[in-house]
């Protein structure tokens, strides 16, 4: 059991522990109860109990310089004495389990009953073998070889349910193992930095240990609690864990804690590990909330008497197997839908998989996907209705054959009801409802979620080839339907390789990289220092990996171009570092989205402080008084100057597609000593020392794939922090705009102004005015991107909900990533905070991935569509036949064992050949298709019905007329057991030929001409065509009584197949009749605009509360209310552990605060109608939606 393995994990490590306490200076228990303190508490701890941070390295053997000596002997011993950076997944569902879940399916237990009572009653002799009377002419009596063959029939049914069931289970099994792969890609993705033995080396995440120097920088989300040792500006992000959206600022002498899974958001520094995995922080969370148990409550019972009768003394277990309880059941909802995507707990990504019980629940398993995926919507609308009408349609057929049966023997041949003959009466019920069953069982489309399924998992395991690491199953398809992109600029639209092409050095302005000796020597002095030390440390310039090839960047790209550029003027920024090591650095400004400049001070020898400062050209230069002049000296540069040099050297330089970059200083005095958090007046009367245009060069595949996207009706956007002319210049080149359109470039201020109305609202009608136009927002802010993705999404501007795709790589980008449809997350450059958010992981960063996403996407909705133009052709013969046949000749002619033979042929392999067409370039040429276009086309309907007219006229003329034109005996009026006929062979061979040729017709679905084209690109399709004609072959031949079939010659089976072949014949004049003329032909399973309201509605209201920090709180859980629930609850949970009422309560704490919206929910009627309570979750009761 999954829980109990968590409190193995720790009864087995403090065993260690006592072993190896003489070891290090601290146990596991010593450090963990210190890592549960907060701010002062914490730092008062520390100075009592160990004197300062350092004494603790020191007792945990390690140097907060150097690091650990990294030796495996070393590694190894830590592990056992400290435990694992790694928490224990769920255990996947075992194949049995599957196999069970698979049973659940109604059909199949309706079948499963009526083949148990079939093999009852032909075991079942009566006394007394006085029954010929008892059965009617045509029911004929029973004949010498009936006895042994009667089992046949129910054992053959059961045999194919028990055929189905496998394959459904297979399909489950092998889902949840791709996932588990994909999700333990992502964790070996998952490196953080590290210092051993003095090297700054990046490692897994499970590989940290106890002891550890880890780097911590902005956009982190830290692996591992730790004490902060050293550092600058450090902000956190510590929402996930504590629920409060105001960032923690970081220090040794105020607040030194570091806990895992929350979020750098500022600032950089160094920390040593003091908790790892299960002892971790998350991890004690995640223990709580059971990540390692199930969710069903007979294990949570279980495992709280076990608990119980334990009489664990240790109260942390109590609460924990309690808390799990409690969270489990709160949490079923969830998990029930997580087990959908079968994705495991991420390692160290505490917030997938443990959304904790609070009454944001219910919020948050929709926060993420609006409403139920469009193809997930009109696909349940769609089966709903097609079970209904088969529903109907086998009732009937039952009544009509128990009628007709009745009134013929006890009305028209006036028998008398005699006892001995009720085996025999029941028998012929039984197989009229077996009749019944079989038309139900083809009428239903139970192939439907599996060739969703197929088609999903076969797409997501090709992307990943195409570099889409695809995290929501069901994003892929929604980027089919994908109307508009909003993307980064930087690394996705160009290749993220900043070099210095220009620079405006000492009043002059050098259009390539100036000679070293053209510049003052006290100039580029200043210029080194500036650059070396005003950026993060962990930036460097390494040589290339490759002859050749060119130097490697590692760290923030931008300071990659700068120290670039000093090596492109033969200086070195190598000594500098040293000369100044990062502890020696007095105070640091980090980058941050509202400053958009850096800066560092130091103390110079003199006592006196100098600052460098680094940023955007118009910012930086605003805060410049000085300027240095050809001769390396200061002279005054005042606002004329400014615009003079913003007209002459900045807009050149921006409109060449170049980012420009001030880099500055200034000199403090040694006392008075500056206020140094007074930052308006620190960053003020700047002397500028040089002006720098930085290329990014666009990646030379992007024009083509913007091509593409804006003929594939796909709008792109650009949403950049830079200057305006640099994004226009960069969007010119891409294609994203083109001279001479009618097209909007804002500013985000610009933007701000005018969608707000006079009181700073912003209003949907203005957004509404702009968006259509804008191709480019420039100088924007986070809050900016996401306000522009959500009013989009929320436009009802124009007829169709546009379904948004949103790039982005920064923390910054969390918000508009979790906003869009679609989130692509780089999977590079990304920091862990906006891969989090993301639905989709770009694992090369390049925006033709996404178009590679679009084609996928879009080939998903095609084979569904092509399936069910198969499927449901299927379905309309079989069902009709099945009912005219048994209403007419009072038996079906196709009996039950063909009938789930022909239904493995429509779903199983169907659903496999046809959702497994790989994508062409041609799913590109049309439009996106929208939320409210249908499922299944007119055209489609013509093929259908088209299809269906061709294959009834032949299948009735066979059965009626069928015995003159082969000379064979009628098979019509059979009685109960008689062997089986060649007629009803020929027919049932002919029906099963018509739907292999009309597989062939189904790969195209808009009415193309050449149904062959890239047939062979598809082995799958072939291979299943060709089998399924193979076995059909050995059950016509040799299937004999259990498939009701006798052998047929060659003559005649030339005949089956010919008749097959005339599909293909007839689906060419199909295809000539323009569907245009055909108006009367009704589309289906479309989502109609009036039931999507409510879900939006009521989403949107929970949503509203929206600003960028709200969405930040990204952690999912407000952990510490969770946490003491679950210590105020103990004594509930211990109350109610018996009965079911267990979980009503909980459900009732879940559900008070959202009670006003469930009020709401519950009192309009029309909200809680069938076609929402299938589309959304949220639409339901919150009982219902509790119970999951």
């Amino acid at each position: 059991m999954g829980d109990m393995t968590n409190s193995d994990f720790y009864s087995k490590n403090q065993r260690n522990e006592s072993s190896h306490g003489g070891e290090f200076g601290c146990t596991m228990e010593e450090l963990r109860s210190l890592m549960e303190l907060r701010g002062t508490e914490a730092v008062v701890k520390i100075k009592e109990t160990y004197g300062d941070t350092e004494a603790i390295c020191r007792r945990l053997k390690t140097s907060p310089v150097e690091g650990l000596p990294g030796t495996a002997p070393d590694l190894e011993k830590r592990k056992q004495i400290f435990g694992q950076n790694f928490i224990p997944p769920k255990k996947p569902k075992t194949f049995l389990q599957l196999v069970w879940e698979a049973l659940q399916d109604v059909t199949l237990i309706i079948l499963e009953i009526a083949a148990i009572i079939s093999l009852g009653l032909s075991f079942y002799h009566p006394p007394g073998e006085s029954n010929e009377g008892c059965a009617t002419a045509q029911g004929g009596a029973e004949d010498e070889g009936e006895a042994e063959a009667g089992w046949i029939e129910g054992a053959a049914i059961l045999l194919s349910v028990i055929c189905v069931v496998l394959v459904t289970a297979f399909n489950d099994w092998s889902k949840e193992k791709q996932f588990r792969g994909l999700q333990s890609r992502i964790e070996q993705e998952q490196k953080f930095t590290v210092v051993r033995a003095g090297q700054v080396v990046q490692i897994p995440v499970a590989e940290i240990v106890v002891g550890d120097i880890a780097q911590v920088k902005y956009g982190d989300l830290l692996p591992a609690d730790g004490l902060f040792i050293q550092g600058n500006d450090l902000k956190i992000d510590e929402s996930s864990l504590t629920g409060e959206s105001d960032q923690v600022r970081k220090s040794v002498d105020k607040d030194p804690m570091l806990l895992s899974g929350t979020h750098v958001m500022e600032g950089s520094g160094r920390m040593v590990v003091t908790a790892v995995g299960v002892n971790s922080q998350t991890g004690i969370i995640f223990t709580l909330l059971g990540a390692g148990g199930e969710e069903e409550e007979k294990k949570d019972k279980k495992a709280a008497d076990d608990a119980a009768g334990s009489n664990a003394a240790d109260s942390a277990n109590t609460s924990l197997v309690n808390g799990k309880m409690q969270d489990g059941n709160v949490d079923a909802s969830q998990s029930k839908a997580k087990q959908q995507d079968g994705a495991a707990a991420m390692e160290m990504q505490p917030l997938k998989s443990a959304e904790g019980g609070d009454a944001d629940d219910k919020k948050k398993a929709n926060m993420h996907k609006k409403e139920k995926s469009v193809l997930q919507g009109k696909l349940t609308k769609l089966a709903v209705q097609i079970g209904k009408a088969g529903l109907v349609m086998s009732a009937i057929t039952v009544i009509i054959l128990v009628l007709y049966f009745t009134v013929d023997t006890f009305v028209v041949n006036k028998k008398p009801w005699l006892p001995e003959c009720t085996p025999v009466y029941v028998q012929y019920f039984v197989k009229f409802f077996i009749i019944g069953v079989t038309v139900l069982v083809v009428a239903v489309p139970e192939g439907l979620p599996l060739a969703v399924t197929i088609s999903l998992a076969y797409s997501v395991k090709k992307m990943m080839k195409d570099n889409n690491l695809v995290r929501h199953l069901d994003a892929c398809e929604t980027m089919g339907n994908a109307t508009a992109i909003c993307s980064d600029k930087t690394g996705t639209l160009t290749t993220n390789r900043m070099t210095v092409v220009q620079a405006y050095v000492g009043d002059v302005h050098y259009k390539e990289i100036p000679d070293p000796n053209s510049i003052n020597a006290k100039t580029m002095e200043l210029l080194v220092n500036a650059i070396a030390i005003n950026s993060a440390y962990t930036t460097k310039i390494l040589p290339p990996e490759k002859e050749g090839a060119l130097p490697r960047q590692v760290g923030n790209k931008t300071e990659c171009g700068l120290l670039g550029f000093v090596l492109d003027l033969k200086q070195d920024y190598e000594p500098v570092r040293s000369q100044m090591p990062e502890e020696k650095l007095y105070k640091v400004y980090t980058f941050n989205s509202v400053r958009k400049s850096m800066s560092t001070v130091t103390k110079l020898p003199d006592e006196s402080f100098r600052m460098y400062s680094k940023g955007a050209s118009e910012i930086v230069l605003k805060k410049c008084c000085k300027i240095l002049n050809g001769a390396g000296e200061p002279r005054v540069f005042r606002p004329r100057d400014r615009d003079e040099m913003v007209k002459k050297v900045i807009e050149p330089m921006a409109c060449d597609g170049l980012r420009t970059i001030c880099v500055a200083y200034r000199d403090f005095p040694s006392s008075p000593e500056p206020d140094w958090d007074n930052e308006n007046d620190i960053l003020n009367d700047l002397t500028c020392i040089c002006v720098v245009g930085i290329e990014d060069p666009v990646r030379p595949e992007v024009p083509e794939a913007i091509r593409k996207c804006q003929r594939a009706g796909i709008t792109v956007r650009m949403v950049t922090g830079d200057n305006i002319n640099t994004a226009r210049a960069i969007a010119i080149k891409c294609g994203i705009i083109h001279p001479g359109e009618d097209f909007l470039c804002l500013e985000g201020k610009e933007f701000n102004r005018r969608i707000r109305n006079e009181k700073g609202e912003i209003e949907q009608e203005r957004i509404d005015k702009i968006w259509p136009k804008l191709r480019v927002l420039a100088r924007s802010s986070p809050t900016d991107k996401h306000t522009l993705v959500k009013g989009i999404i929320d436009s009802t501007h124009t007829e169709q909900r546009q379904v948004v795709a949103v790039t982005g790589d920064g923390t910054n980008d969390g918000p508009a990533l979790k906003k869009a449809d679609v989130g692509f997350a780089m999977g590079i450059a990304g920091t862990d905070v906006a891969k989090e958010a993301s639905d989709i992981i770009l694992t090369d960063d390049n925006f033709s991935s996404i178009v590679k996403a679009v084609m996928w996407g879009r080939n998903v909705y095609d084979s569904i569509s092509k399936f069910l133009q198969f499927q449901l052709t299927v379905n309309v013969v079989a069902v009709i036949v099945a009912f005219t046949g048994a209403c007419i000749t009072q038996d079906s002619p196709l009996k039950a064992v063909q009938m789930l033979w022909v239904n493995l042929i429509m779903d199983t392999f169907a659903s496999l050949a046809l959702a497994t067409e790989p994508p062409t370039e041609t799913l590109l040429l049309r439009k996106p298709y929208g939320r409210n276009k249908p499922l299944i086309s007119r055209t489609m309907m013509k093929n259908i019905l088209g299809h269906a007219v061709y294959q009834l006229t032949l299948i009735f003329t066979l059965l009626f007329v069928g015995e003159k034109m082969f000379q064979i005996d009628s098979g019509r009026n059979a009685p109960l057991h008689s062997p089986p006929s060649e007629h009803y062979t020929i027919i049932f061979n002919t029906f099963v030929m018509m739907q292999l040729f009309n597989e062939i017709n189904a790969r195209k679905i808009h009415g193309e001409r050449n149904v062959f084209d890239g047939i062979f690109r598809n082995p799958i399709f072939c291979t299943i065509v060709l089998g399924t004609f193979a076995i059909q072959i050995v059950i016509v031949q040799f299937g004999g009584k259990p498939f009701s079939c006798s052998p047929l010659q060659l003559d005649q089976w030339m005949w089956c197949i010919f008749i097959g072949l005339g599909e293909l014949v007839w689906g060419q004049v199909i295809a000539t009749i323009p569907t245009s003329r055909l108006k009367f032909l009704k589309e289906a399973g479309r989502l109609t605009q009036k039931e999507e309201i409510p879900e939006e509605e009521l989403n949107e209201d929970v949503e509203e509360i929206d600003h960028a920090e709200r969405e930040l709180r990204r952690g999912q859980i407000l952990w510490f209310r969770g946490l003491n629930r679950i210590q105020t609850q103990i004594e509930v949970v211990n109350t109610f552990k018996s009965g079911a009422s267990f979980q009503g309560a909980l459900r009732r704490q879940s559900s008070v605060t959202s009670q006003s919206q469930d009020v709401a929910n519950l009192s309009s009627p029309s909200r809680v109608s069938l076609s929402n309570a299938l589309s959304s979750p949220t639409s339901l009761p919150p009982a219902a939606a509790g119970q999951g």
